[in-house]
């Protein structure tokens, strides 16, 4: 079972960790705290999608580069990481002090990403790959929102168990958890 922690447990531990790791469904939120505690924390923001995953015109980079170029980032000494699969958690766990897991209602998600698409349809958003702009969602990914707490929770909870028990977990659950937590 990962070693849970209030928010407030997670504000005060959040000015010592020097690795932050940011995990959720697509459209919780990650990206939007994590670049607001890069910010507040002088943490380098590393986005998985931007930074390992995506080639220009949405061309995903082979499986074994992606584990080089994870490799390297995870090895850095200060770095706040969002990511909403579990690929490379096996490298990520370990190395971090703090584990954010966004999990909002899979309604509060959709709304999100519906926002999301609609400020940024065409366009390549912070989080993403130069040459990868907004796209409509298609229903796998609205799947994977849907589903994602019975699908993929389970295998994250069960990740985190294997790689790294005793790093702290807090859980943010609203757009109030996330202002207290930066809030401090």
């Amino acid at each position: 079972m990962p070693s849970y922690i209030s928010v407030a447990e997670a504000a005060g531990l959040l000015p010592g960790c020097r690795r932050v790791m940011v995990i959720g469904c697509s459209g919780g939120g990650k990206t939007t705290l994590s670049l607001r505690l890069s910010e507040r924390f002088a943490l380098p923001y590393l986005s998985i999608d931007r930074d390992m995953r995506w080639l220009p015109g949405w061309q995903a980079r082979d499986r074994g580069e992606q584990r080089a170029i994870l490799t390297r980032l995870v090895a850095a000494e200060r770095w706040i990481m969002d990511r909403s699969g579990p690929t490379g958690i096996d490298l990520r766990v370990p190395r971090a002090d703090l584990i954010l897991w966004v999990r909002v209602p899979r309604r509060v998600a959709l709304v999100n990403l519906a926002l999301r698409v609609a400020r940024n349809h065409g366009r390549v958003r912070v989080a993403m790959a130069e040459g990868c702009p907004e796209p409509l969602p298609d229903r796998a990914f609205l799947g994977y929102i849907w589903h994602f707490e019975r699908r993929s929770a389970p295998r994250f909870v069960a990740q985190i168990d294997r790689h790294g028990p005793r790093v702290p977990v807090a859980l943010i659950r609203s757009r109030a958890e996330a202002a207290r937590l930066l809030a401090g």
